[in-house]
Formats: C-alpha cells, sequence, structure tokens
C-alpha cells in the first residue's frame, strides 16, 4: 500500500487543479470584474489552502485558465482545421469569450509584457492554419494576416469597455464582432 499512496495523492491533486481552473473559467465568466477566490474553491469543491497551494495569487490562476483554454482552442484546431467555414465560428466564439471573460482580460494585463506576448503568439499561431485555409477557400480576404487577429481582438475589447451596463456591453460587443467579421469574411453568395 506504501507505494500507491504518492500515486493517489498526485492524482487527488491533479483533480483538485483541474476543477479549481474550470470552475475559475466559469467565475470569470460570469461578466462581473473580480475574481472571488472563495467562490472559486467553493465551486471546485476545495478548501482555499488547496486553493492556494495549487495558485499562489490570482495572476498564477489565471495564466492556468488562459493556458487551459489555448490548449482546448489548440486541441479544436488540430481537429477541425480541415474545414474553412469552421474559422468564423471559431473566431466568433474567442471574441465572445474575450467580452465574457473580462476579469481574465483585466487579470492578463498584469502579467509582464513577454508572458502576455506568449499568449499571443500561441493564440496567433492557433489561427494561422484556419485562417491560410479559409483564405484559400475564399471565404477570408487575402489581406488578412495572422497578427490582424490581435487587433480584431483589441477593437471587440475596446468596445466592451467603452460600455458600462453588462447588458449594453453584451449588446454593442456583439455588434462589434459582427461588424469585425463582416469586414473579413468574404460573402459567399454569388
Amino acid at each position: 500500500m506504501l507505494y500507491g499512496a504518492p500515486t493517489a495523492r498526485r492524482q487527488d491533486a491533479q483533480r483538485n487543479r483541474a476543477a479549481i481552473v474550470l470552475a475559475a473559467s466559469e467565475v470569470m465568466a460570469g461578466g462581473g470584474s473580480a475574481v472571488p477566490m472563495p467562490e472559486i474553491a467553493r465551486r471546485a469543491g476545495v478548501g482555499q489552502a488547496t486553493l492556494y497551494r495549487h495558485f499562489p495569487d490570482r495572476s498564477a490562476l489565471a495564466a492556468a485558465v488562459i493556458t487551459h483554454h489555448l490548449q482546448r482552442l489548440e486541441a479544436f484546431v488540430a481537429t477541425e482545421a480541415c474545414r474553412p467555414a469552421v474559422f468564423q465560428l471559431l473566431l466568433r466564439e474567442v471574441l465572445h469569450s474575450l467580452v465574457a471573460m473580462r476579469p481574465l482580460v483585466l487579470l492578463a494585463r498584469r502579467f509582464d509584457p513577454g508572458a502576455r506576448e506568449r499568449y499571443q503568439k500561441r493564440l496567433v499561431a492557433a489561427f494561422c492554419e484556419p485562417l491560410r485555409r479559409a483564405q484559400r477557400e475564399g471565404y477570408v480576404h487575402g489581406d488578412v494576416a495572422p497578427e490582424d487577429l490581435l487587433v480584431l481582438l483589441a477593437m471587440v475589447q475596446g468596445v466592451a469597455e467603452a460600455t458600462g451596463d453588462l447588458a449594453d456591453t453584451e449588446a454593442a460587443a456583439a455588434r462589434s464582432i459582427d461588424l469585425v467579421l463582416n469586414g473579413i469574411f468574404r460573402s459567399r453568395a454569388g
């Protein structure tokens, strides 16, 4: 039995960490601007000591949430990159997530510039192949570069921050996303 105990603890720690990251994702998508650590621990089904053992501060937790979402994006792209029409749905989802996860965006702004740049590069890299395929198939204008995605994200984020009320923010962000996507996607009619 002695040999099985560390493995069981490691598996338990991995489950706790995953539960904390998922709970933090939910809380950060809740529309508020705060990231209440006790609420995250409660939703994850762990004590605050366990939460802080894995993530000593909000920045560490934000980095784990961003990494989690980037991994999900990369996995999705790996399976769906062959479908050019998926690029629009994927981009729309990421833009809406940016608005919904405002607390995460605010925490990410506090990262050191090197960390922010690494996450941005990873995001752009995930979109490169779907963008190229969508362009080859005529879904996206040929002059859109992968780095333009950061400009699109900043535009939508700016609209979301310029509005005050949550309902206004969501409506303005949805409209800005439609305008942005209409600007880069070609009409498939005709």
